[in-house]
């Protein structure tokens, strides 16, 4: 069955996906293999198993039709089993897909991936990227020879390994001495970061950052942090895991201008397939090769890091983003949702309320209360609501194969979702409208 979107809260229900869910969870700790994608992340029972995907839709085991937003955690940013990464995966496949030596293929899509990101002069792949960005922070002590890492505090995520997640509070097993030699800085305030530097002097092998988020970089902010590394004899590293390609097809050091010394790509880089990039300045990256006279750093070393069909899917990637402006494409259709979706709020009196932020290319929301404070009861309340309408939102991040008809269906399920967010404020409570728990964040101490 196909409900096309017109499905109401009162009936919505998810037998199937229910029950996948308990066989998820009955076999996989979290019931997912990303926390990001866990069932407590959506209105309970109300998380939906997926069959598949094509283009900007996905379709459950419950046979319910979906217009998906955030597709794969960022990563499909061209749309489901798109024809020319699919071909390129193909043709890749029939010639089998990891070798005892280096494919030609790693030689094609390193010069592909060098062309398309200037800025840096050596990669190396990879299948995720918390292991690109853990080489990252490994590299820079080995060169710096340091201990600490500064993280900026106001990103999310960085990587799976214990000195990021010991930072997190799920940092059970991790133990204090890793956490001690990773400290933070504010996102934005230079004056905090050169008093971090020294009050660390000498100590610091490196600042890792997103280059950009939510927010724009203030002026200068990223040249002050180049500047600050350099006087400091630090190692910068941008994380352009989000930022790579969905800011400009070179990641935000080709937008902002503004060369780090390491950066790390993954999610768009595949559209679905797994690969990522650590990248950077040659005398860095050598170290962890064979053409210097130092001492050697294990930077990374994986057996599937540079299957072939992966990287036949990130060159198909690149080539399609830079033939057919996709990011181009990417902002406008993020201009007209975030449009949409801040007038229907307005209109509804929740304006206030449903707060769309960050670039158009990688919009998120916030669902506040009536004091102005972030809700995961609203975030519930809105999600079923979006659900029942067939929109799959976790974030309204675009991808380039939704279509101005599904944009506008969007806004119309949100102006309904805001509706009943309207009912709730002015009842003082949303507890009616929840069904049962609310959403939970995904960091968090206890389960």
């Amino acid at each position: 069955m196909d409900t096309e979107h017109t499905v109401e809260t009162e009936e919505f229900v998810l037998p199937r996906s229910r029950r996948a869910n308990e066989r998820l969870h009955a076999m996989i700790p979290g019931g997912a293999h990303t926390y990001a994608k866990g069932d407590d992340q959506y209105p309970e029972h109300l998380a939906p198993v997926i069959s598949h995907g094509h283009g900007a839709h996905v379709w459950d085991i419950d046979g319910n039709r979906y217009i998906e937003y955030g597709s794969g955690l960022r990563s499909v940013s061209l749309g489901h089993a798109h024809p020319r990464v699919i071909e390129a995966v193909r043709r890749e496949l029939e010639r089998g897909s990891n070798f005892v030596r280096p494919s030609i293929v790693e030689v094609e899509a390193a010069e592909r991936f060098l062309a398309t990101v200037p800025t840096a002069e050596m990669v190396k792949f990879a299948k995720n990227g918390s292991d690109a960005t853990t080489a990252a922070v490994r590299l820079a002590r080995a060169a710096t020879g340091r201990p600490r890492v500064a993280l900026c505090a106001d990103h999310p995520f960085f990587s799976v390994d214990d000195w990021f997640i010991g930072t997190t509070p799920m940092s059970a097993g991790i133990p204090a001495s890793t956490t001690d030699l990773t400290v933070s800085f504010p996102y934005g305030d230079l004056a905090a970061t050169e008093e971090l530097l020294t009050r660390h002097r000498d100590e610091i092998a490196c600042l890792i950052l997103e280059p950009a988020t939510h927010t724009e970089p203030p002026p200068g902010y990223l040249a002050g942090l180049r500047e600050l590394a350099d006087r400091h004899g630090c190692v910068l590293i941008f994380d352009e895991m989000i930022t790579g390609f969905r800011w400009s097809e070179a990641g935000a050091q080709g937008l902002y201008g503004v060369v780090p010394d390491l950066s790390t790509f993954g999610k768009a880089l595949g559209n679905g397939f797994a690969v990522s990039a650590l990248a950077g300045r040659r005398d860095l990256m050598e170290r962890g090769g064979l053409r210097h006279s130092g001492e050697r750093v294990f930077l990374l070393s994986t057996t599937h890091g540079a299957e072939t069909h992966s990287l036949a899917a990130a060159m198909a990637v690149q080539t399609t983003y830079s033939e057919e402006g996709v990011t181009a494409r990417l902002h406008a259709l993020g201009e007209r949702l975030a449009a949409g979706v801040r007038a229907a709020a307005a209109g509804m009196g929740v304006g206030d309320q449903i707060v769309v932020r960050g670039r158009a290319s990688n919009l998120v929301f916030a669902t506040l209360d009536e004091n102005g404070q972030p809700s995961q009861q609203y975030r519930t309340l809105f999600l079923r609501r979006l659900l029942a309408g067939g929109v799959l939102a976790p974030s309204f991040v675009v991808s380039s194969a939704l279509s101005e008809a599904d944009i506008d269906h969007t806004v119309d399920v949100v102006a309904q979702a805001c509706a009943v967010y309207r009912k709730a404020l002015d009842a003082a409570d949303p507890t009616p409208w929840l069904g049962r728990r609310p959403v939970k964040p995904v960091f968090r101490r206890l389960a």
